[in-house]
């Protein structure tokens, strides 16, 4: 995680219930961390009026931002009174995650939050949502939060791919560990690693060879970056984003923490990350942590 103990929440000024809130708080207190609550808005209404004058439509865009502001200062009030430190701030961003990364790659929080739902796949598809957009161009640790309770020592899972089968840096699986690890000792919990392979296409005869393979890299990663014995390995024969699933669900994990990595062009838009694959079936929240000196792509 990142030295700055800071924590970034994005608002969403629709809403009558934050789960990102109250999800980032919890942390912060956990990590001595303070908060920054932010809005990022855009209004198709108020982007191009040529009937008014530029000074107008900058005071009407003023009011908009003064409105989330007056929101987010009766949002901080009660986090202050529990002892938080927590600032606001509001913009005019489009598009939205576009404003979000940018608030991001300026104040540098160990942690991005903000809530996640379910995700039709026409917006998936036309790579609409901000969420998705998030996965892939957000420069530091995205926790995307499933409005649900989380246990009071909340299980922590990282899924790791020691043979970079799906094109990963090879010290992404390191940046995993370490988030997860930090995140589970900070919060009390117990550590869980899960890496799986797909031996579908694999002829039958090569399959042993295969999981041997895997379980040496698996066990020579956990060696390599100090996880201790005090944890519990899973081991899957399956799609990675089918096995994140079922592990989630089976041992009642309220994080997963995984990597992501940036594409581009049609690529993007047809062949989406595990991360993305995974985020509508997880039972639980998402943490996608980025490679050491990821830097946003271009758009």
């Amino acid at each position: 995680m990142s030295d700055a103990r800071r924590i970034l929440v994005i608002i969403d000024p629709t809403a009558d219930e934050q789960p990102a809130l109250a999800r980032a708080a919890r942390l912060a207190k956990a990590f001595g961390a303070s908060l920054e609550l932010f809005v990022c808005d855009y209004d198709q209404s108020l982007a191009s009026l040529p009937h008014f004058e530029p000074k107008t439509v900058e005071r009407a865009r003023r009011s908009v931002l003064d409105r989330h502001l007056a929101m987010l200062e009766e949002l901080r009030a009660p986090l202050v009174k529990e002892g938080l430190s927590v600032d606001i701030d509001a913009r005019w961003g489009q598009p939205i995650h576009r404003g979000i990364v940018e608030k991001a790659v300026e104040t540098k929080p160990m942690l991005l939050v903000k809530d996640t739902h379910e995700h039709p796949v026409l917006r998936r598809t036309l790579f609409s949502n901000t969420d998705w957009n998030l996965i892939r161009s957000c420069p530091v640790p995205l926790l995307l939060v499933k409005p649900r309770e989380i246990g009071a020592a909340p299980k922590v899972l990282a899924a790791v791919d020691p043979l970079h089968e799906r094109d990963k840096p090879a010290d992404l699986d390191r940046e995993i560990l370490a988030f997860a690890g930090e995140l589970a000792r900070t919060t009390g919990s117990r550590l869980h690693v899960l890496h799986a392979f797909d031996s579908t296409l694999t002829p039958p005869e090569l399959v042993p060879e295969l999981e041997t393979r895997h379980r040496d890299a698996l066990d020579k990663l956990l060696a390599d970056s100090g996880v201790g014995q005090d944890v519990d390995v899973h081991f899957e024969q399956r799609p990675a984003h089918a096995a994140i699933a079922k592990v989630a669900e089976d041992a009642g994990v309220d994080f997963v923490v995984m990597g992501a990595v940036s594409r581009s062009g049609l690529e993007r838009i047809f062949l989406g990350s595990t991360a993305e694959r995974v985020l509508d079936r997880l039972p639980c929240d998402l943490v996608v942590v980025k490679r050491s000196g990821f830097a946003p792509p271009k758009e």
